[in-house]
């Protein structure tokens, strides 16, 4: 068979131009030495001197493997010499080889098993129809129909990666988009929860000191019956009961001090009612006649876990425990006036 070059030349390409593409390409074949000549017609021939494979500046691709029969038969037309008949004598009775599978002639075997790898036909059988050459025309016509299905390819695989570049941009674009809205998700979380803990601790410290506090009442309470015991043992007189004192002590200092706060008319009273299990206090202002069932079914108003007939209440300073008969009682007489924290139970 002819070489590149050979066919390039019976082609009708200028000779300096198929040296330059020849070794530009650095002999990889046919297709991208004549892709370099048609891509580099309008620019002037260079010193091949100067000239490398690596330096000659073509971006040219060959051919994709999937063109057509008919891309590659006209190819093969165009170059006039390729694959002749290897005698004289054979070429006279057998001009052309004929596919008996698809009725389509081929000039030479090259192009016959080209055809067979293709379609997969394999029944071939000599034939003496000749195939006629291409006209100058239709050379220069073929030539420009496959420089323009030449660029159309290219320019149809540049559009496709342009599409996937787009879409995977999409992608990562909707991904970072995705990311970032779980972190502000998680911030938002995170501060809640923090939020929250910052709430119980809070609470907490509160119950411990209201704890403290108490225990620090009840210890003066205690240390004064102590000495009030002691006082009375010492000068003989009869020791007095502490629980009697206790739950007589507010109205005895109400009727010692007419002039102090507990000798005031108050007209209203502020409570605030702890539950003993804890929780959340709870705060009314009632007149001072009310009494302290008004109190117990104001509390049962506000949760579900006190019932009127049920519930006590008590007092840490001074330690006092209210009775079932105190019920009845206006929180003026209880000595509750005109503020009291009350322990529900």
């Amino acid at each position: 068979m002819p070489s590149d070059k050979e066919t390039l030349l019976s082609m009708g390409f200028d000779p300096a131009r198929v040296e330059w593409a020849v070794k530009a390409t650095g002999g990889r074949g046919l297709q991208p030495a004549m892709d370099h000549i048609l891509e580099n017609e309008g620019n002037p021939v260079p010193d091949l001197s100067s000239v490398s494979s690596s330096s000659s500046g073509s971006n040219t691709q060959p051919m994709d493997v999937d063109e057509d029969d008919e891309d590659m038969d006209t190819l093969r037309a165009l170059t006039g010499k390729a694959g002749a008949a290897t005698s004289s004598g054979a070429a006279e009775e057998a001009k052309s080889i004929k596919c008996t599978d698809c009725g389509k002639i081929f000039k030479n075997t090259a192009l016959a098993n080209f055809h067979a790898e293709k379609s997969g036909h394999d029944q071939f059988e000599e034939s003496t129809e000749e195939v006629k050459p291409l006209t100058e025309e239709e050379r220069v016509q073929k030539l420009a129909d496959l420089r323009a299905k030449l660029a159309e390819k290219r320019s149809h695989k540049a559009e496709e990666e342009a599409k996937e570049h787009m879409a995977n941009e999409t992608i990562r674009r909707k991904s970072g988009k995705e990311m970032n809205q779980f972190k502000e998700d998680l911030k938002v979380k995170q501060a809640l929860k923090e939020a929250e803990q910052k709430k119980k601790d809070k609470i907490e410290d509160a119950r411990a000191k209201a704890a403290i506090k108490a225990q620090i009442e009840a210890d003066k309470k205690a240390r004064a019956e102590k000495f009030a015991r002691e006082k009375a043992i010492r000068d003989g007189q009869p020791i007095p009961d502490s629980s009697a004192s206790a739950s007589t002590a507010p109205r005895p200092a109400a009727a010692a001090a007419p002039s102090g706060v507990a000798g005031k008319d108050f007209k209203e009273t502020r409570l605030q009612i702890r539950m003993a299990s804890g929780g959340q206090p709870y705060t009314t202002t009632l007149p001072s006649d009310a009494t302290l069932r008004e109190v117990a079914e104001f509390l049962a108003g506000q949760t579900l876990a006190v019932d009127v007939e049920t519930v006590s209440f008590a007092q840490h300073f001074p330690r006092k425990t209210f009775s079932r008969e105190d019920l009845s009682r206006t929180l003026k007489d209880l000595g509750l006036t005109p503020s009291a924290v009350l322990i529900a139970s």
